[in-house]
Parts: structure tokens; sequence; C-alpha cells
């Protein structure tokens, strides 16, 4: 049998990739998120990819070009996540500063809880955001992200509950920057100073704490 036809009978063997594609993307994209988030971009290897999923390697290019085509996907893919998980909280019945704590709670859990988005997002700092930025797709996304807190700090306002002298862009930048370092600095601060912080008590206080401060930053009888 030739190549394709031996390709052909791989991919429908090992996961029926004639019957169902968007099943075998999210397999490929799902395999491919943990391969770059270890090895980087360029350390990462299709063939390896391909030997984890349900499918070939000719079916990984055939979906996604080559493998930076694939990279830049696995990034769409970590940036609609985290800000599907946004949208499902459905902030905007909830009172501001409700609405606030529960946007700061979820996004420490969130990178708590996926530390594979944080190494990719270093990965892309490496690249000066090349790849990020080829992505018409993280724009709009992280766009939607900026106008969500932008309604939720408006609410605050009119409400007479925030300062009026903080972009949501520099609050993004805030909640980020907590909830980021918890996770990309894990291993050298553990290692320094011992690994309490991340134990599970360690962790609810801090995420606790983290909710503290930014209401505190934000809230205009918190700044005494």
């Amino acid at each position: 049998m030739d190549e394709a036809g031996s390709d052909t009978g791989k991919a429908t063997g090992r996961g029926g990739w004639k019957q169902d594609p968007a099943g075998v993307q999210s397999n490929i994209l799902a395999v491919a998120m943990s391969e770059f988030a270890d090895n980087g971009l360029s350390g990462a290897r299709i063939d390896e990819i391909a030997a984890k999923t349900r499918t070939s390697k000719r079916m990984i290019y055939y979906y996604f070009g080559d493998k930076e085509g694939l990279y830049r996907r696995v990034l769409e893919e970590a940036y609609r996540k985290v800000r599907e998980g946004e949208r499902k909280l459905d902030l905007d019945h909830l009172p501001p500063v409700e609405a606030l704590t529960r946007l700061v709670e979820f996004t420490f859990d969130h990178h708590s809880q996926n530390p594979d988005f944080i190494r990719l997002v270093m990965i892309e700092n490496i690249h000066h955001g090349a790849y990020l930025e080829r992505s018409d797709l993280i724009g709009r996304l992280n766009a939607g992200a900026i106008e969500k807190l932008e309604l939720i700090c408006r609410r605050g306002r009119e409400a007479g509950l925030f300062r009026d002298d903080v972009e949501p862009l520099e609050l993004h930048w805030q909640i980020s920057a907590l909830s980021f370092f918890n996770v990309s600095n894990r291993a050298t601060f553990s290692r320094i100073f011992g690994g309490r912080l991340y134990s599970t008590e360690g962790q609810e206080t801090m995420r606790r704490h983290v909710v503290e401060l930014i209401l505190r930053f934000m809230l205009k009888d918190k700044r005494s």
C-alpha cells in the first residue's frame, strides 16, 4: 500500500478522523499544548505530537499547515478557553464589587490550574509576541476581556464605589500580574523560600489576599 493509503488507514484506525474531524483537531491541540509548553516552539516535534494523538502526522499538517501554524492555533485555543471561562461567569448581572471579586478569583484559579497556559505565554514572550501578533482571533478575544472589565469599572464608579483614575487595562494588568507570578515563578520561589505558599492552605490564603489587594486598590473607602 502506498504512503497515502497507509496514512489514511492509520488515521481512521486511531480515531476515525473522517467521522470526527473536530474531535481529532481538539485532540491534536490538547496534546500539542502540552508539548509546546514543555519544550517550546523550537523543541517540540511533530513526530512526538502525532505519536500521542489519535491521528497521523500527515493529518496534523493537513489541519494546521506546519508546526508554526499548529503553535499559533494552540495559542488561540489557550486564550479562547480563558476568555470563555470569563464569559461563563455572567458578571453583567452581579453587583460591581461581587463581579470584580468573581473575576479575580477566576483568574487566580484558572492560572493555578492551567500551568501550561502560563508556560505558553512565557514562551511566546521569548518570541517577542511574534506569533500572537499574527492572530486576529487572539486580538479580538482579549479586546473583549478589557471591554468586560470596563463595564464592571463603569458600574462601580456610577455606584460611587470605585475610584475613577484607574483604566481597565491597568486593572487587567494588576489582576494578571498577581495571578501569573503565582505560577510562573513557583519553581524558583519555592526552592528559595520553601513551599509553604504552595500548599493547599497557602494557595487558599493567597487567593483571598489577591482579591483583597485588588479591592483595596479599587474601592474608594479602602485606600486609607
